[in-house]
């Protein structure tokens, strides 16, 4: 019986290693990534489409499970009808991205030219705007951008002033500025006032910017130098058009990040409707919120599509 065992392992094994290089290469993807699509199919996909069962019925928990009639698309007139603070929180989200991807973009792609550059202790200053993503944890977010009620430190405050960035007007009354218009001053302090927020957002961008600059052909330098280029010519003639496709990367990363981030007012709408029982309702907002960041990221790929610059070999 053994020795019967042992002859069916062994042509098994042969068989194997009598496969094409390419598809025993194949064989191998397929087991190391076979893990994670058992998780994907567990963890992700069947909560995903009971998520959207759920926003077409009228969920409540019962004793051995959840149960619910269905019910249509009520729940997704409820929550453009009826739930005035998730409109409120989605207009406000949407308005904050508008604003602060642009300068999300050109702040990482500023740093990173500038930490391309060969200069003592280059090492080191690249590790501290890499930082935040390290510890971007919820509680020391909020340590750091003065929200410590919500973090549990209350006797910290002294700490959060260190931090604090509302001091605009009182600048602006300082240094004898009082003919900027109401609009004017208003989106000033509202950039100042979030300047921690947009640099702590940038790690990941600098890094790729950063990756798309060091991928620049040596000689493009070269035949720029020897035609007698500034760098502001290099810039826009050579640097833009290399760094273009991760331009389009990191606009999708920065307005998913923006939509999913730890103080966005929708997630945390969704998340006080479905603590009230309320699942299917929750589910339609989730739901809605995933289609317009689909969208958003669908209409900015096709806009962005004509500008980018693909290197044809």
């Amino acid at each position: 019986m053994s020795l019967r065992m042992k002859t069916k392992k062994e042509k098994r094994k042969g068989l194997f290693y009598n496969m094409p290089y390419e598809k025993r290469k194949a064989m191998y993807g397929y087991g190391f990534i076979a893990l994670w699509l058992v998780g994907t199919a567990i963890f992700f996909l069947y909560p995903l489409i009971t998520s959207l069962i759920y926003s077409f019925m009228d969920v409540s928990p019962q004793k051995g499970g959840m149960t619910g009639t269905w019910v249509g698309f009520d729940n997704y007139v409820k929550v453009f009808t009826e739930d005035q603070k998730y409109r409120q929180y989605l207009v406000s989200v949407l308005g904050d991205t508008l604003w602060k991807t642009p300068l999300i973009l050109i702040f990482s792609l500023f740093v990173a030219v500038i930490l391309n550059q060969k200069f003592p202790g280059r090492t080191f200053a690249r590790a501290v705007f890499f930082l935040p993503v390290i510890i971007a944890t919820g509680p020391v977010y909020n340590i750091i951008n003065g929200d410590i009620s919500s973090s549990g430190a209350s006797s910290a405050g002294q700490f959060s002033t260190m931090f604090s960035t509302d001091l605009m007007g009182e600048l602006f009354q300082f240094i004898g500025i009082y003919g900027l218009t109401d609009n004017m001053q208003s989106m000033i302090e509202t950039v100042s006032n979030n300047i921690f927020t947009i640099i702590w957002s940038t790690g990941i961008q600098i890094l790729i910017f950063l990756a798309a600059l060091q991928n620049i052909p040596v000689s493009a330098k070269e035949a720029a130098q020897m035609e007698g280029a500034t760098a502001w010519e290099y810039f826009w003639k050579i640097t833009l058009p290399y760094v273009s496709p991760m331009i389009l990367a990191n606009l999708i990363f920065t307005v998913i990040d923006s939509f999913t981030a730890p103080d966005n007012k929708v997630m945390e709408r969704v998340l006080e409707v479905r603590h009230d029982w309320f699942y299917g309702q929750a589910a339609a907002m989730a739901w809605v919120y995933f289609l317009i960041v689909m969208a958003a990221v669908g209409i900015i790929t096709v806009i962005m599509n004509r500008f980018i610059y693909y290197e044809v070999d």
